[in-house]
């Protein structure tokens, strides 16, 4: 079955999170993904978590499927020219290095563009190619930290944590992939190529659209995790979220669920029950407390209220709803064995996504993919010799 990104090539230079779950989805749905890695050790997710795969790990197999991996050394005057020869029949050129590491490795976008003006050169890094923070590191918690992400929380005396998933990675490789999307459909206008550029600090600012629309125009503040009638509570044996909103009184309705007062006879408005939240949040704690996950859940959802179990990810991942969903899937790796992993997220119904390829092993396809691109067995060879190709 054809699929929407057959025919495309994505040059990857990407490591750990941001650009390999970008280039992963572009490759599950068509583009021939060429991982391009350091000679000996690789994508640094290949070693980030000690595991007896080593650098077959989990973390390495979840983020890298339908690629093929070459080993290059970029510093070698040889090592470029293999990179120049690839830019040349690519259409997409991906990285997530910092600000200014293409450029003084040659491969800015002036230079490849100059190889291959249909080329679309992307980059994601932390803080953007300009301004004060330009040099520092990509990393998802301190753009959480920057943007602030971290900073907002139910109440003042919450301590300020470390959102647990990579919440920054994740959200800018999805923008990095609409980019490439983007301008691969401008090409189809224009037939020129252009530069693709995404930060994570920009992606978390305008995760907080609302929040900002509401800071810039009015100077207040809106948490959604400070409302008066939501908030996580624990049960006896569990916990339960609910989110009291989008109904006419929902104060009314949890007081029922709960088999309480109605309290919202004495706190009518919201303005009022944001005043009351502490002493709210005290009796929904101390209700809650006295029962069970699957009571409070039944309870909740007869008054037509938003509520859910917190789960932990290993029930999110047993769940009947991740199966019918189609989030798993087996993949047979010649190393790890039995990989499981998440599926795509996005489902079309004509060109669904596919596994043409397990994740690949430390430059398992260099030789491939040099022989497409003219080299034969003796330069190949020479190559290897050298430490140029692995």
């Amino acid at each position: 079955m054809t699929q929407p990104l057959d025919g495309i090539t994505v040059l990857d230079f990407t490591q750990v999170y941001l650009g390999p779950c970008c280039t992963q989805l572009l490759g599950d749905f068509g583009a021939d993904v060429i991982k391009v890695e350091r000679p000996g050790s690789g994508d640094l997710s290949r070693s980030s978590i000690p595991d007896p795969d080593g650098l077959d790990n989990p973390v390495f197999l979840s983020i890298n499927r339908n690629k093929r991996s070459i080993t290059v050394d970029t510093r070698s005057d040889a090592g470029k020219q293999v990179i120049y020869d690839l830019v040349r029949d690519a259409d997409v050129v991906v990285s997530n290095f910092r600000s200014g590491v293409m450029e003084r490795l040659g491969f800015s976008y002036e230079e490849l563009s100059a190889l291959n003006p249909r080329l679309i050169w992307a980059s994601g890094t932390g803080f953007g190619t300009d301004g004060p923070y330009r040099h520092k590191g990509g990393q998802d918690v301190l753009a959480q930290a920057y943007s602030g992400v971290m900073w907002r929380r139910a109440s003042e005396d919450t301590p300020l944590t470390v959102y647990p998933t990579t919440l920054c990675d994740y959200t800018t490789g999805m923008h990095l992939m609409q980019g490439i999307l983007l301008a691969l459909l401008g090409r189809e206008r224009t037939g020129e190529g252009q530069k693709v550029e995404v930060a994570m600090y920009d992606s978390m600012l305008h995760m907080q659209m609302q929040e900002a629309g509401m800071q810039l125009n009015r100077g207040r503040e809106v948490n959604w995790a400070a409302m008066p009638l939501t908030g996580v509570f624990e049960t006896t044996d569990g916990a339960v979220c609910l989110v009291g909103a989008f109904k006419a009184n929902p104060l009314r309705d949890i007081c029922a669920a709960l088999d309480t007062d109605d309290l919202s006879v004495e706190l009518p408005t919201l303005e009022a029950q944001i005043a009351a939240r502490p002493e709210l949040q005290r009796i929904f704690r101390e209700r809650f407390a006295t029962a069970g996950t699957e009571h409070w859940v039944k309870r909740l959802e007869e008054q037509d209220l938003l509520c859910a179990p917190v789960r932990t990810l290993t029930e999110a991942l047993a769940d009947e709803q991740t199966e019918v969903n189609r989030m798993l899937l087996d993949m047979a790796h010649p190393v790890a064995g039995r990989v499981r992993a998440l599926a795509a997220p996005v489902h079309l119904s004509d060109t669904p996504a596919d596994v043409r390829r397990v994740p690949p092993r430390l430059g398992e396809h260099g030789a491939e993919v040099l022989a497409e691109h003219g080299y034969d067995e003796a330069r190949v060879a020479e190559l290897r010799a050298e430490g140029v190709v692995g």
